[in-house]
């Protein structure tokens, strides 16, 4: 078995527990899962997709790069409501009142 035919394989199994393990789609999932090893080996950087880049290397008599500066600590927001709320939670937005609708001349 050839690493294509492996990972189409895989791909078909991860489409068919995705769908809930749905039965007759045999089909449809490996061509799907087909397609999927086509263009992953199209593209240029598939594996090295998502890993970080190495850093180029300082030539010697180069500058050292500039470190970030730290940001201040946060502001407290100015209502106290939202200084109540956890981390994370926002509060709702007010929503605009709706226009009248006015009657149709007819």
């Amino acid at each position: 078995m050839s690493v294509n035919d492996k990972r189409i394989r895989e791909f078909a199994y991860q489409i068919w527990e995705s769908e809930g393990k749905p039965e007759g789609h045999e089909e449809r999932h490996w061509e799907m899962a087909r397609k999927l090893v086509e263009a992953e080996a199209l593209a240029p950087d598939a594996k090295a997709k998502g890993k970080a880049k190495p850093a180029p290397k300082a030539k010697p008599g180069d500058k050292p790069a500039a470190k970030p500066k730290a940001s201040a600590a946060p502001k407290p927001p100015a209502d106290p409501k939202v200084a109540a709320l956890p981390a994370g939670d926002k509060p709702a937005a007010a929503k605009k009142p709706r226009a009248v609708k006015k009657p149709t001349a007819s």
